[in-house]
């Protein structure tokens, strides 16, 4: 097992089993100097984990020989990263799972046994993109044995439509696990952040007394300060109105589904889902790639939104647009998430047209190049400056930023745009 292959692995992994990152590139350098330094257990325990990133090819220098249960880790690690990015000789282990089901589901629970759940996640990632197991999760006995998390439903969304039916009852499980979890994650935080700011969407002048904003109230009676009394007699009471059950704020969620915005299209069906269940927002959930498909009518169930996509396939920004801006009846009243990496294959003109004539009419509109943890995304970067021109800024947005970003655009007041963004 290379060091190489634990990079590619991703830092979750080598963070487990030696520290960090730089600490593997500096022992591929000088790890004989740390074997002759080394000294009582201290000492043994660093070679242990040296021993175990880097694989004990004849290159490791460390000399250290693994039993137990550290030797069965080393061979779950081998078996995913042993063989790096180069042929292997007869003398390196050969790395691999092979096609076996059996093998694969031993490996899957090695790994869930030696491993916490956040480096099993990454490690079951790595095997569907490095060894190519995807069209195991097929099987519904893999799908009983593998860590659910969002990357795992955006590969089983992606091999919905070649999945058999014995298969599908198993992961619309899977699906739903992650779904709830989320649900419970991300739920109370985003109805508690918008609920306050369609109160505060609807400022009244006779406010009650728990509902008066004393910031502005004061700014606006200051020429009524009475020096002697050290005080401000409020004339005029400016207030937060309590945002009633009837339709405020429409918004319609405009997601692309092609095959990298996966881990978006999971996000926004949970966040799809927790809005549809606000009396107060009128919520619309649209998803494209060269069609488009209003899949509103399932918002009361995102697995039923999951399974309605078909992640893959081609990109028409401006047509998906043209959608949303026929369900338009209240454009002041309105915020339109564009969720997408930009890569359009329509008309670009067009698409600027629409987002321009939006604006105009009083839609707020919001464009999320990612609604994910996964970090910057790839995106068009001339479409992103082409809408930032217009006044629609687009950037990645986190699942813990999304209630802050719609709470400003419920608002109408700037949008919460990362730093790194």
């Amino acid at each position: 097992m290379t060091v190489r292959g634990i990079a590619d692995g991703t830092k979750s992994i080598a963070d487990e089993v030696t520290g960090t990152a730089d600490e593997v590139l500096g022992a591929q350098k000088g790890t004989k100097g740390a074997v002759e330094g080394a000294r009582g257990g201290a000492a043994d325990e660093r070679l242990r984990r040296w021993r175990l990133v880097l694989g004990g090819d004849s290159a490791d220098g460390t000399g250290c020989a693994l039993g137990g249960r550290d030797a069965a880790m080393d061979q779950a690690l081998t078996a995913l990263y042993g063989k790096g990015d180069k042929p292997q000789t007869g003398r390196d282990r050969s790395a691999g799972l092979g096609a076996s089901a059996p093998s694969v589901a031993r490996w899957l629970g090695d790994i869930r046994t030696y491993f916490p759940s956040s480096v099993v996640q990454v490690m079951q990632r790595d095997a569907i993109d490095r060894l190519g197991l995807s069209t195991l999760l097929l099987e519904p006995e893999m799908l009983e044995a593998v860590e659910a998390d969002v990357h795992l439903v955006g590969t089983l969304l992606s091999l919905n439509k070649a999945m058999p039916e014995t298969t599908k009852e198993t992961a619309r499980a899977v699906v739903r696990k992650v779904v709830e979890d989320l649900e419970k994650r991300l739920a109370t935080r985003t109805r508690a952040t918008l609920t306050g700011a369609l109160d505060r969407s609807a400022r009244v002048s006779r406010p009650r007394h728990h509902d008066i904003d004393w910031n502005r109230t004061i700014a606006a009676n200051l020429k009524n300060y009475l020096p002697e009394y050290r005080t401000v007699v409020p004339e005029r009471l400016i207030g937060y109105g309590r945002a009633s059950q009837s339709v405020k704020k429409e918004v319609i969620l405009c997601i692309d589904q092609s095959g990298s915005m996966a881990a978006s299209v999971v996000y926004a069906s949970v966040f799809g889902a927790v809005l549809a269940s606000m009396r107060s927002i009128s919520t619309r959930l649209v998803v494209f790639d060269t069609a488009v498909v209003d899949l509103t009518d399932q918002l009361d169930d995102p697995v039923d939104v999951l399974f309605g996509t078909q992640l893959g396939g081609g990109t028409d920004i401006n047509r998906a647009l043209a959608y949303c801006q026929s369900q338009i009846t209240r454009p002041a009243e309105t915020v339109v998430v564009l969720i997408s990496d930009l890569y359009e294959g329509g008309i670009r003109n067009e698409m600027l047209k629409r987002v321009a004539a939006m604006k105009a009419s009083g839609v707020q509109f919001v464009t999320l190049l990612a609604l994910s943890d996964e970090g910057a995304p790839a995106y068009d970067r001339e479409h992103a400056a082409a809408l930032s021109a217009l006044g629609a800024p687009a950037f990645a947005c986190t699942p813990d930023l999304f209630p802050e970003v719609m709470a400003a655009a419920i608002e109408k007041r700037p949008l919460p745009i990362p730093d790194s963004a």
